[in-house]
């Protein structure tokens, strides 16, 4: 069983181990994160290449050697030689460093899930490695079921997060307000692209809760 834990990789060093479509997938992911990026591998994808040239991933175009893992906050390991694996996950383990093999849910510290992101909303799935078709196609509704209007939503929120906490004392009364915007129909005037009605209404809500006694 895994655990489930986001990483703040901002800054930190990440060495993927491999240059294939598998390793440009795991770059690419890592790209958002804010990552420094090393990539090893004698041959990489035209689109690893160009990351490399823009210089915003590092590539050493030779072999794994012993050594690579070093000062690294996590290695994704993805390439199809099982004995390049195996070094890699030995190499990891011995200087402490999370480290993910593609495909081998028996040489990973973590797994990689399926992700849905609408700005700051993120929804990892995983199938801790027994079914990522089925985490695919789960990842596949979710990001029907969510438009964009729930990154919208949250921006919404975030700007009136100062306001509340600034307003409404008490933790629970923060909570049940949030609740109460939730429920209301700020979500629908977000999805009618009427995004100053949407500000307007998470507006009256607040006021309401905050001062009851001024509703009609």
């Amino acid at each position: 069983m895994f655990y489930p834990v986001y990483l703040n990789l901002k800054g930190k060093r990440a060495v993927v181990i491999g240059g294939g479509e598998v390793a440009e997938r795991k770059v690419e992911s890592l790209l958002e994160t804010g990552a420094l990026i090393t990539v090893v591998s004698p041959e990489v994808t035209p689109r690893l290449s160009a990351l490399a040239d823009e210089k915003r991933v590092e590539l050493h175009k030779r072999a794994y050697r012993r050594g690579d893992c070093s000062g690294a906050a996590l290695v994704l390991s993805a390439t199809d030689d099982a004995d390049v694996s195996t070094a890699v996950w030995n190499e990891a383990r011995t200087v402490g460093t999370l480290v993910n093999t593609a495909d081998q849910p028996s040489l990973c510290d973590f797994i990689m899930p399926a992700v849905v992101r609408r700005g700051d909303l993120t929804i990892a799935i995983s199938t801790s490695g027994t079914s990522p078709a089925l985490a695919a196609r789960l990842r596949g509704r979710f990001s029907r079921m969510l438009g964009p209007e729930y990154e919208r939503l949250l921006d919404l929120l975030a700007r009136a997060r100062p306001e509340i906490r600034r307003r409404v004392q008490h933790e629970r009364n923060r909570k049940a307000l949030h609740y109460r915007i939730l429920d209301s129909d700020v979500i629908t005037l977000l999805e009618q692209n009427d995004s100053n009605g949407a500000e307007r209404r998470l507006q009256e809500i607040i006021e309401d809760f905050v001062c009851p006694e001024r509703t009609p």
